[in-house]
């Protein structure tokens, strides 16, 4: 029995060292740089060490002081990535170079820097800006918009802001990447990417997807929410809260706690204050359908594939007649 307790011991510490293994390899491997040799080499010596400390598990005389040594090398990796900090000030791409915020006054909101940028192609555009004030006295609702590129399991999530006179402000949260860079979901988990608000134009942050990003396509729906007008402007206000906060203080995207999904979770407690947390909310493509179950999208009777169909957007978007009456278009 204690032969057998024995063995079970070392096949769980064989696990767990796999597994730590297997982070540091990644916390490593995507903090390096491309041309630097020192970082290149940790790497190797870090594999190294971990591939004799599982060897050694076989050997009784080696065992303890291995997995000790390699105790002390876990430790100094922490401490390590304990120090990395996200920042503001890097050479960021084009298209999340300029930070948006925000200055309140009583009701009247001025956001600075919306993006509406005009597209030739999805990499061929110039950027634009603008600043708007919004008085939070005006606020109609909140459309949420579902972007799908790879089924219907994974989608991108934003919201868009509605006032009166047919004028919207759209929020997504996304990724801000430096000049090089490339999305990777891997990479996300590791402290990578900054988190970014895109504050914009609807024909910016909606056209691109409907009409200019083909490879892959995306596929874009639009679903107005049943919440009040006194829900909107508590969600409004966490959200400008929340860009203000970005500014001065950045912090880290999170593949999984923090995301375009989960950070709108954080953000609506007061919108959705009546909703326990679901899987549907990972799995963010099933988070249209989920509100929808739960009486949280304005469906007029409508069942949820008829739903579907009606805030399907990409055509719409294609025959819009005029860009100034876009985002009422795209409603029709």
């Amino acid at each position: 029995m204690t032969k057998y307790l024995s063995v079970m011991g070392l096949i769980l510490l064989g696990i767990l060292l796999l597994l730590l293994s297997a982070w540091g390899f990644l916390a490593l491997y995507f903090q390096i740089s491309e041309n630097d040799i020192v970082q290149k080499i940790t790497v190797f010596f870090y594999l190294l060490a971990s591939f004799f400390t599982l060897i050694s598990l076989f050997s009784s005389l080696w065992r303890w002081r291995a997995v000790s040594a390699y105790g002390v090398i876990f430790a100094t990796l922490l401490f390590w990535y304990s120090t990395i900090t996200p920042s503001n000030n890097r050479q960021w791409q084009e298209n999340v170079a300029v930070l948006p915020y925000a200055k309140v006054n009583k009701n009247l909101i001025t956001v600075h820097n919306i993006r509406n940028f005009t597209y030739k192609s999805e990499m061929d555009y110039e950027a634009v800006y603008y600043d708007k004030s919004f008085d939070l006295e005006k606020i109609q609702g909140i459309d949420l918009v579902s972007v799908y590129w790879m089924g219907p399991k994974v989608a991108h999530i934003f919201l868009s802001f509605a006032f009166e006179g047919d004028e919207h402000l759209a929020i997504s949260i996304e990724t801000r990447m430096e000049v090089g860079e490339e999305y990777s979901t891997l990479a996300g988990f590791f402290r990578r990417y900054e988190l970014y608000y895109v504050v914009a134009d609807e024909r910016d942050v909606i056209r691109l997807r409907t009409s200019y990003r083909n490879n892959p396509k995306e596929d874009v729906y639009i679903y107005p929410t049943s919440g009040t007008k006194e829900e909107a402007r508590e969600l409004f206000l966490a959200y400008i809260q929340r860009i203000n906060s970005l500014k001065k203080s950045p912090e880290f995207y999170n593949t999984i706690t923090t995301n375009c999904t989960t950070d709108i979770w954080k953000s609506t407690r007061y919108y959705l204050k009546d909703l326990s947390w679901n899987w549907k909310i990972l799995v963010s493509g099933y988070v249209p359908e989920y509100l929808y179950e739960n009486s949280r999208l304005s469906n007029n009777g409508l069942t949820f594939p008829e739903l579907n169909k009606k805030a399907y957007a990409n055509d719409k978007a294609k025959k819009v007649t005029s860009l100034e009456e876009f985002s009422r278009e795209i409603r029709e």
